[in-house]
């Protein structure tokens, strides 16, 4: 089932290098399409929105048929269980605790020089939310991308999510509510980017889109950034694992199962200093798939993106997961503080058998919206930073012209800038 990377092998550091750039292409063939539809509703606005929503989302009647009404969403929680109502409670609850303490607060500072720079912390006004909705429905994905930006302060959030058919989860819809959300559009795919950047005679733009979402929407949302402020370009789930033969097979295998499920193109990959505790995995992955309703779709995304990597000592699998930098880590052998610390590229971590990356997805508290792609060497998970801006006011007195302002203006002069430095030499005459 999954496919062998041996470090036995001449090739070793060649492969792990193509496994790492494997993920990097963001689908060019679609790029094209994905120009002309944000194109066309840049200009054309709702005529054009409405098109794509009939072509694309099913949508009947479109223009009296944009919005979730009250009415959905009151029929969508009647269809919900109490547990599953409960469960989403309190994983909101836990999320908001989470984000409250990242808060940054304002500060000031202040010298010898009668410098005062005050940094204030202001939140973006409006936030368009991207609630994916294809070959699975998340809403999880909903708390964990609306919660952050409410902590952060912002008023303006709007939310739009594919409704082929106009079918919808009842528990997404639920979700939405319960975080109080009213402005809920049945738009995917992006064209839905391209209403939340632009605007349309119906739907405002917004400063920042967030949210995962298919190939067409990481297309479109790479194509708008310029136009608009994007949380981060999101590719196909992906989590490795870097585990010893002190864990339990079945639970690693159940772990790497559960990226796979996601859908075809989703990445799985073990890095082990035992071969035979591989094929114990890899075997285990067999008898649990049969058992599993997304079995197809999990043994796509094993064959083509499913990986053991075998090494000699796990020291080397730190820099194997550095350069791979995937969306999830966990690190479920015997010494995972030691390798836990040489860790400076992943979406996030988990440590310990007792922690599975599925915990992460619903409960634990921190958005699961993460850096995809190879994208964590250089982006973080999604949180309060995202919505908000630093804002300076600085203050000085005439003791600082008299002692800052000679440097100052020999800066300026060097630079050309006669303006800038006479700005200066007039006060210091004073």
């Amino acid at each position: 089932m999954l496919n062998y990377i041996n470090e036995n092998e001449d090739n070793f550091e060649h492969n792990i290098k193509s496994l790492a750039n494997s993920r990097m292409d963001l689908n060019e063939e679609i790029s094209d399409k994905v120009s002309e539809i944000l194109k066309n509703v840049k200009e054309g606005g709702n005529e054009s929105l409405f098109k794509y929503m009939e072509e694309l989302d099913g949508i009947k009647n479109p223009s009296k048929n944009l919005f979730i009404s009250q009415t959905d969403i009151k029929e969508a929680k009647a269809k919900c269980s109490e547990e599953s109502l409960q469960a989403l409670g309190l994983a909101k609850k836990r999320i908001e605790e989470f984000h409250l303490q990242q808060m940054p607060k304002d500060s000031l500072f202040s010298d010898d020089q009668k410098i005062n720079i005050k940094t204030r912390w202001i939140p973006l006004e409006s936030v368009g939310v991207y609630i994916p909705g294809g070959k699975a429905s998340y809403p999880s994905s909903v708390l964990m991308t609306i919660i952050p930006a409410q902590v952060a302060g912002v008023k303006n959030i709007k939310a739009t999510i594919p409704c082929p058919n106009n079918k919808i989860d009842p528990l997404v819809l639920a979700a939405l509510d319960l975080c109080n959300i009213e402005e809920i559009y049945k738009i995917g795919g992006s064209h839905a980017i391209a209403a939340l950047t632009w605007g349309t005679e119906t739907i405002s733009k917004v400063d920042i889109i967030i949210g995962p979402g298919n190939k067409w929407v990481a297309e479109a949302k790479k194509q708008v950034i310029g136009n608009v402020k994007i949380d981060m370009i999101a590719g196909p789930s992906e989590i490795l694992i870097i585990s010893d033969n002190y864990s339990n097979p079945e639970w690693v295998a159940a772990d790497l199962i559960a990226q796979a499920e996601h859908d075809e193109t989703a990445q799985a990959i073990l890095i082990t200093d035992d071969i035979s505790f591989a094929k114990k995995v890899d075997e285990c992955i067999r008898i649990q798939i049969s058992q599993l309703s997304r079995s197809m779709i999990i043994s796509e995304s094993l064959k083509n993106n499913g990986y053991a990597i075998v090494v000699h000592n796990l020291s080397k699998s730190a820099d194997i997961a550095n350069t791979i930098a995937p969306e999830h880590l966990s690190i479920l052998c015997k010494d995972y503080e030691i390798i836990e610390k040489e860790i400076i590229n992943a979406g996030v971590i988990f440590t310990g058998v007792w922690t599975p990356e599925a915990m992460g997805d619903y409960i634990i508290g921190s958005s699961h919206v993460l850096p995809t792609n190879g994208m964590a060497k250089n982006y973080s998970g999604l949180s309060v930073f995202n919505f908000l801006r630093r804002q300076s006011t600085i203050m000085g007195e005439r003791e600082t012209i008299k002692t800052l302002g000679p440097p100052a203006v020999i800066l300026a002069e060097c630079e050309g800038l006669d303006a800038h430095a006479n700005s200066i030499k007039l006060r210091l005459k004073d």
